[in-house]
């Protein structure tokens, strides 16, 4: 409905009192305008949504497909000594911390009457030298000795009758004895030659015989009398704990005059100069990993990053985790890292060379889908599917759907509504890319 005011007559004398009616209509009024001037006025349009973005152009470079991982510090080298034997240590000749080398004397225990053991055997070994020795030298026993005697009256009994055969011989030829004699002559000479040969048989047999039996005597006293003497050295040697390795004591849990137990470690040695970090990964991952691939740990707690390179990759799987144990070994100079400590590991398992290369910021994950953020010529935002490929820290592969040189957009891309309208604002030394500032 239309507003209409009337205004009261004036007479130029007197000032009609406005009444609160008045008022109203007047206010009335000065609405109905304005609303009736917006309703005439043509519509007003919205300015477009301006974003503020970071972007970074897409490279071809070099990349290298790194598995990062946490490992556990392990000595190249161990070894706990345990005595043999149970006795209260005698003396220690180093403390926690001492570095030792290999054969190096570290402690030793009461060994008295070890060491009474092994002189009582060496004595008796010498004394079976001395029996062997004898036991090659000496005459024959006395029925060799009679076998002997035999044999040499034998020998003078055939040369006796050897010399009548030849007489009887000769005379018989002269005629001057007659043949029956000279046959008697000759069975003589026979029956000597047959004593002969039956004594020089047997003390043939007796010699060979003999000989063997003492030598075989003799020979196992000496090796009996030998193994006791080694037995006892070894015993004495057991209380003297000596380092198997070159490296640093790091345990000595007992003091001086405390009871070694046998089976119980006395002195931890390890060999710190280097390391071998074990670390656990996904099966997926260890495929691609190899004896010799290079590796870098990194030690949180001090020290430089330290290069290294995978030794083992276990053929099966920790059946608690189902993952697979990597072992990458190392120097450790300075001993900076300690055998239990964490670190971390990063693994190099390939190099890819003229890669296009993005920052991994500008990857957006959807599900199993990934896709980046173009920044067009346009000024504005186009969402592109990709299809990612390693990752080195914080720079990603792209293996298609995006070219070299083209730019994305790394920072405000999170929910950025496709077919924005960009402005960028770049790290400082980064070209600035966009239509609107």
């Amino acid at each position: 409905m239309p507003c209409i005011a009337h205004a009261p007559p004036l007479d130029g004398r007197i000032r009609p009192t406005v009444s609160p009616t008045y008022r109203q209509a007047s206010m009335a009024l000065a609405v109905c305008a304005t609303l009736l001037l917006i309703s005439c006025s043509p519509e007003a349009k919205p300015e477009e949504p301006v974003v503020t973005v970071g972007i970074a152009q897409a490279k071809r470079g070099t990349i290298q497909d790194k598995v990062d991982t946490e490992a556990i510090v392990f000595a190249i080298k161990q070894a706990s000594l345990v005595p043999k034997v149970s006795a209260p240590v005698r003396e220690f000749y180093v403390n926690r911390g001492s570095h030792v080398h290999k054969g190096e004397l570290l402690a030793v225990l009461d060994n008295r009457d070890l060491a009474g053991a092994a002189q009582e055997s060496k004595g008796a070994y010498e004394q079976a030298q001395a029996n062997y020795k004898s036991a090659v030298t000496l005459d024959l026993p006395e029925e060799v000795q009679k076998a002997k005697a035999d044999l040499d009256g034998a020998k003078k009994s055939l040369d006796a009758e050897q010399k009548v055969f030849d007489s009887r011989k000769r005379l018989y030829e002269e005629g001057a004895l007659p043949r029956r004699d000279w046959d008697q002559a000759g069975v003589a000479l026979e029956l000597a030659r047959n004593q002969y040969s039956i004594a020089a048989n047997h003390m043939q047999g007796l010699e060979q015989i003999g000989k063997t039996e003492r030598l075989k005597s003799a020979t196992g006293q000496l090796d009996a009398a030998k193994g006791r003497l080694a037995d006892a050295e070894a015993q004495l040697s057991y209380s003297e704990i000596r380092s198997p390795i070159d490296g640093v004591v790091t345990d000595r849990p007992l003091f001086q005059g405390e009871v070694a137990a046998a089976g119980a470690p006395l002195i931890t040695v390890m060999d710190v100069s280097e390391i071998i970090a074990k670390a656990h990964v996904s099966q997926r991952a260890a495929a691609r990993m190899k004896a010799g691939d290079p590796a870098t740990i990194l030690n949180s707690d001090a020290g430089s990053p330290v290069t290294g390179k995978i030794t083992m990759v276990s053929a099966a799987l920790d059946p608690g985790n189902t993952t697979v144990e990597v072992w990458v070994q190392a120097h450790n100079p300075g001993e900076q890292m300690k055998p239990g400590s964490s670190v971390g590991v990063s693994i190099v398992t390939g190099t890819i060379e003229n890669a296009i290369v993005v920052p991994a910021a500008a990857l957006l994950a959807s599900g199993n889908n990934v896709s980046v953020m173009v920044a067009g010529a346009d000024g504005r935002a186009h969402q592109r599917p990709v299809k990612p490929g390693v990752r080195e820290h914080d720079v990603a592969q792209i293996v298609n759907g995006l070219a070299a040189g083209e730019w994305v957009v790394t920072a405000g891309a999170y929910g950025l509504p496709d077919n924005a309208l960009l402005r960028t604002e770049n790290p400082p030394g980064q070209a600035q890319r966009g239509t609107r500032h």
